[in-house]
C-alpha cells in the first residue's frame, strides 16, 4: 500500500465508489447511477465530490483507470472507466468487516437497553 492509501474508516464517498467498482468497471456517470441505486437514491454524489474521490484514490492505488473506454449504450470514447485493485478490494473488505462490527456491538447494546428499559 502507499503512504496515500486510507486507512479504515473510509468517507462514505470512497465507500461508495469502492462498492460500486466491485462488481464492474464503470465511468464516472456510471459510478454516480450505481451509488444512486445501491443507496436506494439515499446518496447523490455529485461531480466534484465524485472526481475529487476519484483522484484521491488513483493516487492511494484503491482503484486505476481501464483500458475499457468505449460504453455500448453511450458510445462515447471519451469516457474514462474505473476499476479496483487489489489493494482497493482489501481496504474494502477491511471496512465492511468493520461496519459488521459495529453492527454487532450495537446489536448487543440494544439486547441491553431492552433489557434495562424493562428491568430484566
Amino acid at each position: 500500500m502507499s503512504a496515500n492509501t486510507p486507512k479504515t474508516p473510509l468517507t462514505p464517498a470512497v465507500l461508495h465508489i469502492l462498492l460500486a467498482l466491485s462488481s464492474h468497471e464503470r465511468h464516472g456517470y456510471g459510478i454516480m447511477k450505481q451509488v444512486e441505486f445501491e443507496s436506494r437514491k439515499k446518496v447523490k454524489m455529485g461531480p466534484g465530490t465524485l472526481y475529487g474521490s476519484i483522484n484521491r484514490m488513483l493516487k492511494a492505488g484503491l482503484i486505476r483507470e481501464s483500458n475499457k473506454k468505449i460504453d455500448p449504450e453511450m458510445n462515447d470514447e471519451r469516457r474514462v472507466y474505473y476499476g479496483i485493485t487489489n489493494i482497493g478490494r482489501k481496504v474494502l473488505a477491511d471496512e465492511l468487516l468493520r461496519y459488521r462490527e459495529v453492527v454487532a456491538v450495537a446489536n448487543q447494546l440494544e439486547l441491553k437497553q431492552s433489557r434495562f428499559v424493562y428491568g430484566i
